[in-house]
C-alpha cells in the first residue's frame, strides 16, 4: 500500500519504518540484497528521494550496508546489532570463541532446567534440519540451520535479557562461524548436537552446559 503524509520528513520516518520491518520480521534475511531503488519507489509509492533518504538512514545505523555498482545489503537485525557487528568485526577470533562459549553453555544450562514440551519439540526439528543442511553439503545453508538450532537453544532458556543479547550478537557470531566452516563442509569437522539436545530434553543441567560450552573451543582448537 503506498504510504502517504503531507510532510516529507514524516514521510521518511514512515519509509525508514517499512524498511526495517523487512529486515527484523525476516523477509529480508541478512546478507540478502534488498530490492532496488526503482523497485522501492513503485513499491512504496513515494519520491526517489525519500527512498534514498530512508536507506542512508538505515545504512548509519548498521542495518544496510551500500556498495556501489553491487546494491544495498542487509547486514544486521537492529540497529544494536549493527553497533556490535561493527564494533566487533575485527575482533580476535579467540575473544569470539569464548563469548559464544559462555553464552551458550549459560543458555543451555537453564534451557535444561525451564524448556517446555514445545521448546522441545522445536530443537528436534531444527536439529533435524540441521543434518539435512550439513548433508546438502551446502555451507551457507549449513551456517544458517546451525545458527538457527542455537538460537532456538537460547530461546529455551526463557531469560529475556540473554536472549535479547544473544540477537544481538547473532550477525557476529554468524560471521565467525561462516569464516570457520568456509567454503566446503569437510567431514571429520562434524560436530553432533544430537547429546546437547538430548540433555536439554532431559533435564540434564550439566551435560547440557558442558556439550554447548565445548562446540565453540573445539572449533577455536581446530584453527589453531
Amino acid at each position: 500500500m503506498p504510504l502517504t503524509s503531507p510532510r516529507r520528513s514524516a514521510l521518511a520516518d514512515q519509509v525508514i519504518t517499512e524498511l526495517r520491518n523487512q529486515i527484523t520480521t525476516g523477509e529480508w534475511p541478512v546478507g540478502s540484497r534488498i530490492p532496488t531503488e526503482p523497485a522501492l519507489v513503485e513499491q512504496l509509492g513515494v519520491a526517489r528521494n525519500t527512498v534514498r533518504e530512508a536507506v542512508r538512514a538505515l545504512a548509519h545505523n548498521g542495518l544496510l550496508d551500500i556498495r556501489q555498482g553491487s546494491g544495498t545489503y542487509v547486514i544486521a537485525t537492529s540497529e544494536l546489532a549493527g553497533v556490535m557487528h561493527r564494533r566487533f568485526a575485527d575482533a580476535d577470533p579467540r575473544h569470539i570463541a569464548e563469548l559464544r562459549s559462555t553464552l551458550e553453555s549459560s543458555a543451555a544450562r537453564l534451557a535444561a532446567e525451564r524448556r517446555t514440551a514445545r521448546d522441545v519439540r522445536q530443537l528436534d526439528t531444527l536439529l533435524a534440519r540441521r543434518e539435512q543442511a550439513w548433508a546438502s553439503g551446502d555451507a551457507e545453508h549449513f551456517v544458517t540451520a546451525d545458527a538457527t538450532l542455537h538460537l532456538a537453544i537460547v530461546a529455551a532458556s526463557h531469560n529475556d535479557v540473554l536472549i535479547g543479547l544473544y540477537a544481538d550478537l547473532g550477525d557476529l557470531l554468524r560471521d565467525w562461524l561462516r569464516e570457520d566452516v568456509g567454503q566446503e563442509l569437510r567431514p571429520q569437522e562434524h560436530m553432533d548436537h544430537a547429546r546437547l539436545v538430548e540433555a536439554i530434553r532431559a533435564g540434564d543441567k550439566e551435560t547440557a552446559a558442558t556439550e554447548a560450552a565445548g562446540y565453540s573451543l573445539k572449533c577455536l582448537g581446530e584453527r589453531a
